[in-house]
């Protein structure tokens, strides 16, 4: 398993990330402990998962018991006022059996989301008090995206990134590459759409300093991601032509 740095955080994450939002989905948490652990053992110590998912937050702390100070984990919140957002926080220390966030990020969803000064105000105050580590947002819009990097605060972005997006996030990766703000690319398999896993592997294989996140279900899933990852499909014109094929058939 190769590592990256995730910018100015500098936490060495595995290249290939665990999504673990729908880790509720999967039909016992004894199956859920297997998949998290077959995971770690192949060398993913990068997990991630949002609030809004209090069951799967609570799979994940339990399954992570005893391998905690081994792995990147990473939060978020969508809280409206900072004092939810306080509160929230202390929720996902609660449900994740740990004392500190190595990676807490807020989710820009619409109009309702913190003012900048409030978020900065609560992230720099988390992180005083030893909860938090560092500190990124997440947003689906390109738009918030640029605009939030001009606050030069963020140690990290998160974003929807796979061979379905377009040229305004491939500049915000560019963006974040120069400015040292590590990029994490949720949504690789744009939320199950694209079935091929080799190409889209391949896909983001190219772009060294995004982090995907897996939203990963079952073990046969897993060994895929896991082997593509190790072996990627070679770049050539067949794989452009797989590639504009994909881009069509959604276009």
């Amino acid at each position: 398993m190769d590592f990256i740095g995730l910018g100015k955080s500098n936490l060495l994450v595995s290249r290939v990330g665990f999504g673990a939002q729908s880790l509720n989905e999967i039909d016992t948490e004894e199956n859920a402990a297997i998949l998290i652990h077959k995971a770690y053992d192949a060398g993913i110590n990068f997990f991630d998962i949002s609030h809004s998912e209090v069951e799967s937050e609570k799979r994940l702390g339990a399954c992570l018991s005893g391998i905690r100070q081994n792995v990147i984990l990473a939060t978020k919140s969508d809280a409206t006022t900072k004092k939810e957002l306080l509160q929230e926080l202390d929720e996902s220390l609660f449900a994740l059996q740990t004392d500190y966030i190595d990676l807490f990020q807020y989710d820009f969803t619409n109009d309702t989301s913190l003012s900048f000064d409030e978020l900065k105000s609560a992230f720099l105050l988390l992180k005083e008090r030893g909860k938090i580590r560092h500190f990124g947002f997440s947003t689906q819009s390109t738009e918030i995206a640029e605009a939030l990097l001009n606050k030069n605060f963020f140690e990290c972005a998160q974003l929807p990134f796979n061979l379905l997006t377009d040229e305004q996030t491939l500049a915000i990766i560019e963006r974040c590459k120069n400015e040292d703000v590590g990029f994490i690319a949720m949504q690789p398999l744009y939320g199950g759409l694209i079935r091929d896993i080799p190409l889209a592997e391949g896909f983001l294989h190219q772009h060294e300093t995004a982090v995907p996140l897996w939203g990963v279900r079952s073990l046969e899933e897993l060994t895929q991601i896991l082997y593509f990852n190790e072996h990627p499909p070679v770049i050539d014109d067949k794989f452009e032509e797989e590639i504009k094929k994909v881009r069509l058939f959604f276009s």
